[in-house]
């Protein structure tokens, strides 16, 4: 059982609205590299990882990826609310807002759905591992790409924030990898 504490992981208080931005930010949402692709990977791999402390390492950031997602979600509504048509029309948000309204939907900058063809889950742990450290380090790059188009401070905030964990992520993915080799070797798999 979770117990779900009713605040983001890092504060998200944006003053200004700007459909431009969200219409990039959205990828970390839905996007190949984002943050739901990123909890799925992680949660599905878990199964089938040889030790309890890669295992935990895949549940622990897994997890955390969700309220990656719960800011980025918060991150784009709060850019776009209760923006009028012509704001919309403006800030090049039609489209967007022709299929979803003023709602957070997952997908790419480009306007590509999520789609799970994004991620892979193995059931090698070791490939997995691999997986993982390269996504974290994508993640990382397109949060450092955003933070090239950021102007206000109080959207630069989080993001820098979650371009943080993803570093924090790679490490602790290095580290399971190492337990997880060991495993193996130990065990005559290598």
């Amino acid at each position: 059982m979770w117990i779900y504490d009713k605040k983001l992981e890092f504060p998200v208080k944006i003053k200004k609205k700007d459909p431009k931005l969200a219409k990039l930010i959205i990828t970390q949402y839905g996007g190949p590299d984002g943050e739901l692709g990123a909890s799925l990977r992680y949660l599905s791999q878990r199964f089938a990882t040889v030790t309890p402390q890669a295992k935990a390492a895949l549940t622990d950031i897994g997890t955390e990826e969700l309220a990656h997602l719960e800011m980025i979600g918060a991150i784009v509504q709060q850019l776009t609310a209760n923006l009028s048509i012509d704001e919309i029309k403006a800030g090049g948000f039609e489209p967007f807002y022709v299929e979803h309204g003023l709602g957070v939907f997952p997908q790419s900058a480009a306007g590509d759905p999520f789609s799970a063809g994004a991620f892979q889950s193995k059931g090698d742990p070791i490939t997995d591992l691999y997986e993982d450290m390269a996504a974290e380090q994508k993640a990382r790059s397109t949060y450092e790409y955003l933070l090239d188009m950021i102007d206000d401070p109080d959207v630069a905030a989080p993001i820098k924030f979650l371009r943080e964990r993803e570093i924090v992520h790679f490490q602790r993915f290095g580290e399971a990898l190492e337990i997880v080799r060991m495993h193996l070797s130990n065990n005559h798999y290598f």
